[in-house]
């Protein structure tokens, strides 16, 4: 996938092990981080709060913030 730095934010549905494009774009934002993730880089997203995390980290902070974790 071609990256430019203008790219539009994609607007996804996540699913269990996949996703939905919603409206096309390059990247989506971190949750957590606000950081720009390319869509073919996304690994890690909550289905049930619809949010995409940048990495292993930000997930885990995702589900301590909604808290579905202790600290």
């Amino acid at each position: 996938m071609l990256l430019n730095q203008g790219g539009r934010e994609a607007r996804l549905h996540y699913l269990a092990g996949t996703f939905r494009l919603l409206a096309h774009g390059d990247y989506v934002r971190c949750a957590v981080t606000g950081v720009r993730i390319p869509l073919d880089q996304l690994r890690y997203w909550s289905v049930a709060r619809q949010e995409a995390y940048a990495d292993a980290t930000a997930s885990l902070e995702g589900e301590r913030r909604a808290g579905a974790i202790g600290r």
